[in-house]
């Protein structure tokens, strides 16, 4: 197995396990394992690796959650996180780690309104947001259940976690 899927497995596990328990992605961990992820590569492959590939990748990542993030959708922790896988996993990889992370997403998500684990009016008002140009953005959000409920947020991070593990076993040839 390749050293990145050791490196990696212990830090998404202790993220997923945060997530899943508190809702919270500490900075400690996403901006600290971005810092670790820029090192490895400046001191395995010099500056011009760490700023064209890593640093590269991170932002490629980080930018597929910006507009969620903008529309209060995803969480900043959600988003440093991709930017810190980014920056570990290296710009060619990108679309693949991108693919995998949103099917996990789906997947995750389904599986958590099929089971009743996710406020309904929080999906249909986000949809109706997103497509219903007539929808009271105002009067809608007031019916909803406050943001901190258990059931308006969703996990992203273990999707995010998934969908890396994914990408390591299927690209990077572990098997």
């Amino acid at each position: 197995m390749p050293p990145l899927v050791y490196i990696l497995t212990p830090w998404l596990a202790a993220l997923c396990w945060l997530d899943i328990r508190y809702r919270r992605l500490p900075n400690w961990l996403t901006l600290g394992g971005a810092a670790v992820a820029l090192t490895a590569w400046l001191g395995a492959f010099g500056w011009r690796a760490m700023l064209f590939d890593s640093l590269l990748g991170g932002v490629l990542c980080g930018l597929l959650l910006l507009l969620p993030f903008i529309m209060k959708a995803a969480g900043g922790g959600d988003v440093k996180m991709l930017f810190a896988v980014g920056c570990a996993m290296g710009s060619r990889h990108v679309l693949g780690v991108l693919l995998c992370v949103s099917l996990a997403g789906m997947l995750l998500g389904t599986g958590m309104f099929v089971f009743g684990l996710v406020d309904r009016r929080r999906i249909k008002h986000y949809a109706r947001c997103a497509f219903d140009w007539r929808y009271d953005r105002v009067a809608g959000r007031a019916d909803l259940p406050p943001k901190n409920h258990e059931k308006s947020r969703v996990p992203f991070g273990v999707a995010i976690a998934a969908g890396v593990w994914a990408q390591l076993f299927l690209n990077l040839g572990v098997r």
